[in-house]
């Protein structure tokens, strides 16, 4: 007698982000990075003509953010989230992975169609 497996359904709940949605979120971010650096330019400028108290604190801020904030931003805009293998969270959390195939139904477990005969 063939002993029969249960099915299992294949679960698509860790599947990574499509390829567009990454995209979109990696444009999202260097835009928000981008104003905060001509923020940064803005603010360095008024503070600079109003003659600031702390100019010598505050315009080094300023200028840190400038040359900085468009290093990160290429950075991360062409930076991709890591693969499921390589999460630190997987290092130290391990799951378990099934690795019987998922069984698909056999003819008798499959729903039957009622195919109706009268025109």
């Amino acid at each position: 007698m063939v002993k029969h497996q249960a099915y299992q359904p294949i679960l698509i709940t860790d599947a990574s982000r499509s390829q567009n949605d990454q995209l979109t979120s990696r444009q999202r971010r260097y835009v928000l990075m981008m104003g905060i650096r001509v923020a940064c330019i803005i603010l360095g400028a008024i503070l600079v003509g109003a003659n600031a108290p702390l100019l010598w604190l505050w315009l080094p801020l300023c200028a840190l953010g400038m040359v900085l904030i468009p290093w990160l931003a290429v950075l991360l805009a062409n930076d991709r989230p890591p693969k499921e293998q390589h999460r630190l969270a997987n290092r130290f959390h391990p799951r378990q992975l099934d690795d019987t195939p998922p069984m698909s139904l056999t003819a008798e477990e499959r729903p039957h169609k009622v195919i109706d005969a009268e025109p």
